[in-house]
């Protein structure tokens, strides 16, 4: 018999210390947002108690010196809309590579593969530069930029979900009178369902905690997002508020984790699906 089949609680073990090594550090994060910045920095490891507590004062001035709602309105702006952009031309794309499938749409697909070989450190000064040349220094003008960055994986995972859709179903919707529009938003889109929650998961969460890009990119007078605002909690000489800036810190997370639990089911799922078959 397998050894891991004999000794399941070894693999338990394992990857029970790997969970509480990757959740720790939220957890740690809570609990300083409901301690005084002094004790922060004091003792960083420590619960609350009746001297260190202090309530919902570092989210309230977190809130107040970040500009919070400003900020969370405009990262939950260039979020959505990215995802959805990056969703909906993406999809269009990995369907149309599958069912075309002749040298161009084989040099399409290497386009889009290569895109994910590319580190972003080579291309990001000449992108703050184009940036600003073509007005794209706003939060929509952001969907396109993401929009490039984020077509290659997405692609790919779209791509190897699409082979493993039967063709004979969209053949019969042709003869049915169907064209290709109603074909891929009637026909396809549902079945493509595990896959685009998956890539719409992985977008989110990329795009909810990108720092560098709307720095590199964003007029930061008029558009600040949430990872941004943070940056702004340092004072002279490289002091920081530690107890706003975890208070802001729990705030921003909460949303993204939310998303996390409602939709990580369908993760493996579509990801499988995506990787194995075709």
């Amino acid at each position: 018999m397998n050894d891991t089949v004999r000794r399941p609680w070894l693999w338990t073990t394992v990857f029970t210390i790997i969970a509480i090594a990757y959740i720790y550090p939220i957890v740690l994060v809570v609990i300083n947002s409901f301690k005084g910045k002094v004790f922060i920095a004091d003792d960083p490891f420590s619960l609350p108690n009746a001297e260190t507590f202090v309530g919902f004062d570092n989210y309230v001035r977190g809130v107040e010196l970040t500009d919070f709602f400003a900020s969370f309105g405009w990262s939950l702006v260039i979020t959505v809309g990215s995802a959805a952009l990056i969703l909906l031309c993406t999809s269009m794309t990995a369907w149309w590579i599958v069912r075309m499938d002749n040298r161009y749409a084989k040099t399409l697909y290497s386009t889009f593969l290569f895109n994910l070989l590319v580190p972003f450190q080579m291309v990001m000064f000449t992108l703050s530069w184009l940036a600003d040349y073509l007005n794209l220094n706003n939060p929509f003008g952001l969907w396109i930029i993401y929009l490039g960055f984020g077509a290659g994986l997405a692609v790919f995972i779209f791509t190897g979900f699409v082979k493993s859709i039967p063709y004979e179903i969209e053949e019969a919707a042709t003869i049915d009178g169907c064209g290709p529009i109603r074909t891929f938003f009637l026909v396809v889109v549902p079945m493509m369902k595990p896959a685009i929650i998956t890539v719409g998961i992985l977008q989110v969460m990329w795009l909810w905690n990108d720092y560098l890009l709307p720095y590199l990119t964003l007029d930061l007078k008029e558009y600040k997002t949430i990872p941004i605002a943070v940056q702004y909690l340092k004072g002279g000489y490289g002091s920081v508020d530690l107890g706003a800036m975890m208070g802001i810190l729990v705030l921003a997370m909460i949303p993204v984790i939310v998303f996390y639990l409602f939709s990580q089911k369908h993760i493996i799922k579509g990801v499988v699906a995506g990787a194995v078959k075709g």
